[in-house]
């Protein structure tokens, strides 16, 4: 079964800025999707924060296996709705990659409960990532590690839970180091963070990206498909428990009765 994937792009640098739109003449969002949709196995589509409901409305969601999210400029402006519609797909099934400024997200700082801070510094310089997990599925393929000439920095310490796997560890010229692939699990949800991706850089045409990028796609797919229960909380009732009961004491609700949330 095909994976459908929607990439989601603020599109903002590439409309205002001429050295983003000079690498990325189609969008960092189209670039990345072309790249998906190089595997037979992804079918990738585009979404932007102009967009009404930034692309992203109930019925699009409902039918994304994956959601990839690129943003830095303008995380204010995502509606706390659609923030609280994607992370209820999440705790759903739907895979969900995060990728470089996206650390600043509402839904990925949503999903973390953390500030997701870090150090950076501007300066074009060389980034090497090594793979610390070569098992694992987002690094098939990639080789102890891979270089991308020129990158900005990020450094730690890096705000966020300690992850379930680390996949890479960032080296810069500069000397700093950086966990930049980190996977975690959120309700029935597969979540990567992927470090690298400065908008003046052209990282998303690099191959050894690519792959990384379609690996991730793969690993956060839930084949098993969305799992709306999860959000469920119900009150049970004292004739349907397992093993027989008899009610005593007092409590808040009535049978049936909703919880307080």
């Amino acid at each position: 079964m095909t994976i459908r994937a929607v990439v989601w792009g603020e599109n903002i640098h590439e409309r205002t800025n001429e050295v983003v739109a000079g690498i990325y003449p189609e969008g960092m969002h189209a670039t990345i999707a072309k790249a998906l949709n190089s595997d037979k196995a992804i079918s990738a589509s585009t979404a932007t924060l102009e967009q009404p409901e930034h692309g992203l409305p109930a019925d699009r969601l409902a039918e994304t296996d994956v959601l990839v999210w690129w943003g830095h400029k303008d995380h204010g402006a995502v509606a706390d709705e659609i923030v609280e519609r994607v992370a209820r797909r999440v705790f759903e099934g739907m895979g969900l990659i995060i990728l470089h400024s996206g650390h600043f997200s509402k839904i990925f700082k949503r999903l973390m409960g953390t500030p997701c801070t870090l150090k950076w510094r501007e300066a074009g310089e060389r980034e090497r990532l090594w793979v610390t997990s070569p098992s694992h599925p987002i690094a098939a393929g990639i080789g102890e590690y891979f270089e991308l000439e020129n990158e900005e920095m990020y450094g730690e310490q890096f705000a966020v839970p300690e992850p379930l796997e680390t996949v890479f560890i960032s080296w810069f010229q500069g000397g700093e180091v950086f966990r930049s692939g980190l996977t975690y699990r959120r309700g029935a949800g597969n979540i990567f963070y992927f470090r690298p991706g400065h908008e003046t850089y052209p990282t998303y045409h690099d191959a050894n990206v690519h792959k990384v990028l379609r690996n991730a796609v793969k690993w956060a797919h839930n084949p098993q498909g969305a799992n709306p229960a999860i959000l469920d909380a119900p009150n049970v009732p004292v004739e349907k428990a397992l093993e027989p009961i008899v009610e005593r004491g007092g409590k808040l609700h009535a049978a049936g009765e909703a919880g307080f949330r």
